[in-house]
């Protein structure tokens, strides 16, 4: 029985041990800032919905038209120099035309009649270059293009600019750090976390139609861009030496 406790003994002293030896260290004092860096840039690539939209008093008859409408805009803008990987349907609905009669003076209505069909077909285009995207979309509108949902524009490569945000965030915590630092008597030591959080500032876009003169061209205001990054950022602090 000797043999058999002593081992056991040993053990509980291998288990008490360690949790006696790590006491429970408090929590180090912290700062935690945050601070954005942004970047400004002008616009380099228009975003356009559009598309055709055609009535007729049958579904096939609708759809004829609105094909031919949306194959003289598709190819308005293949000629442009458009690549099809930069085209693409966002929409295509067929839906009827109904027409509700008015109220009757016995307080009595006859039921909605169906007076034809209404097709509509969207595309998303992205534009390159927008100092030809104002020709272009006057082209396409006077093909057939009749529905323009909306121009959006932004920096297709936003990489380094991003990057260059990234820098200006960091730099403006460091220096709002030290600040605080000096002001309040710590010392920074070391940083215990970074996290980031990017947003987009897209400018406020401008598509402004008038009735034109065939060399005219759609007038559009693409703005500029902010590229945004916030950066958060967690220092271990001590007080200042005395």
């Amino acid at each position: 029985m000797i043999a058999i406790a002593r081992p056991l003994l040993v053990a509980a002293g291998l288990i008490l041990l360690p949790a006696a030896a790590f006491a429970a260290e408090p929590a180090p004092s912290t700062l935690t800032l945050s601070a954005d860096g942004i970047v400004s840039a002008a616009p380099d690539t228009a975003i356009v919905s559009l598309g055709a939209v055609q009535e007729a008093d049958t579904a096939d008859a609708a759809l004829t038209a609105n094909n031919a409408a949306m194959n003289k805009m598709l190819a308005a803008l293949k000629e442009a120099g458009v690549a099809d990987k930069d085209i693409a349907t966002s929409g295509f609905t067929i839906d009827p035309v109904i027409v509700y009669p008015p109220q009757k003076s016995d307080g009595t209505q006859e039921s909605p009649k169906i007076t034809g069909y209404r097709v509509s077909n969207a595309v998303t285009v992205k534009l390159r270059d927008i100092a030809k995207a104002g020709g272009l979309l006057d082209k396409v509108i006077r093909v057939g293009a009749n529905d323009v949902r909306g121009v959006g524009f932004t920096v297709d490569n936003q990489d380094t600019l991003m990057d260059e945000a990234r820098v200006a965030a960091l730099k403006a915590v460091e220096t709002r750090a030290a600040l605080y630092a000096q002001t309040a008597g710590f010392t920074l030591k070391r940083i215990l976390s970074v996290s980031e959080g990017t947003q987009d500032r897209p400018p406020m876009p401008m598509m402004m139609a008038k009735a034109a003169p065939q060399s005219d061209s759609v007038p559009l205001a693409a703005g500029e861009q902010e590229i945004r990054a916030t950066v958060n950022v967690t220092w271990e602090i001590e007080p200042t030496a005395k």
